[in-house]
């Protein structure tokens, strides 16, 4: 059992964020430095403590740059700002940042578990549907793939967000809010999920699987794209063969992520091998991914949620054949 003070400790030392600088950067056409958003999940975790990018790139004269985020819209604020040149997110903060108009493209995918996302409640909570949430105090970071798995799984319930109090909380935040009980449910996505659902007294109202698709995508400042495609390309590749290498070797990548997350490496365990979880999963943008974001694009336009009508081609880059 994860205690209070390690699950808080964990949580908010995760919340150190980038200082998105005020002004839009610009970028020289031949990069010197690539800088990286990054989450203490995934493929990019394991490439950071492998310094395998800054290998890949050192023969180009590139240096890396690594800036942690909490979650994705913020990350992919710094991106389309041109305070970054690369990070990954779920599926939703890139519609947010597209309707923002933020100079940024898809450039690849990776897949995961559905049962890596979920709306968690306390073990003696009297709701025990998705329908009991009808008045409730619901927590998901807004623009954040919690936020479609909250709106999905509402749906499946029978409600919608303006059924419920909707609270608009960082992972942090509201792992501290539903440890009190200040809320009722939070949807959230691992290791946060993981480290929550560690403890006895959190109980699992529903995951995400048959309910929302687990797309999460890598995207790249439009500039720094266009002039530097190829740092891109060897970008995806080297994540791809990182990711790789990592799922034919668990125990050692249960070890290794759990050493860059501080979480115990019982509950690492449980996100890497929970059904459908593939760290090998990587590659440039598909077109089934496409036409699942354009799905919820439209969806999340129709809801009112997104601002304007997104065409999700339009920010689509994909590498020139050689």
């Amino acid at each position: 059992m994860i205690s209070r003070r390690q699950t808080l400790g964990l949580l908010g030392a995760a919340a150190v964020a980038f200082a998105l600088p005020s002004v839009r950067q610009s970028r020289a056409a031949a990069a010197t430095t690539f800088r990286i958003g990054w989450q203490k999940n995934s493929v990019l975790a394991l490439a950071k403590r492998q310094g395998a990018l800054e290998k890949r790139l050192s023969d180009r004269g590139i240096s890396v740059e690594w800036s942690e985020f909490t979650s994705g819209p913020p990350l992919l604020e710094a991106l389309g700002a041109g305070a970054l040149d690369f990070g990954a997110t779920g599926d939703v903060p890139p519609l947010f940042a597209q309707a923002a108009n933020g100079n940024l493209l898809y450039v690849g995918i990776y897949t995961g578990s559905p049962e890596s996302s979920a709306i968690l409640v306390r073990k003696d909570s009297p709701i025990q549907t998705l329908a009991d949430l009808k008045g409730k105090k619901v927590a998901f970071k807004r623009g954040s793939s919690a936020h479609n798995v909250a709106v999905k799984a509402l749906r499946k319930g029978g409600l919608t967000i303006s059924d419920i109090q909707p609270l608009d909380l960082t992972p942090p935040d509201a792992a501290a809010a539903f440890k009190t009980g200040a809320i009722d449910a939070w949807s959230i996505w691992d290791p946060y999920l993981a480290i929550a659902e560690a403890d006895p007294d959190t109980r699992i109202l529903a995951t995400a699987r048959g309910i929302v698709d687990s797309f999460s995508y890598f995207l790249a400042n439009g500039d720094f794209t266009k002039d530097n495609p190829q740092v891109i390309i060897d970008v995806i590749d080297e994540l791809a063969k990182v990711g790789a290498a990592a799922q034919s070797d668990l125990d050692g990548t249960v070890k290794a992520m759990s050493e860059i997350t501080g979480v115990p490496a019982e509950v690492t365990r449980v996100v890497l091998t929970r059904p459908g979880a593939n760290l090998g999963g990587v590659s440039t943008i598909t077109d089934s991914a496409i036409t699942y974001q354009q799905g919820l694009a439209d969806e999340f336009y129709n809801l009112g949620i997104v601002p304007k009508k997104l065409n999700v081609t339009d920010i689509v880059w994909r590498p020139k054949a050689s």
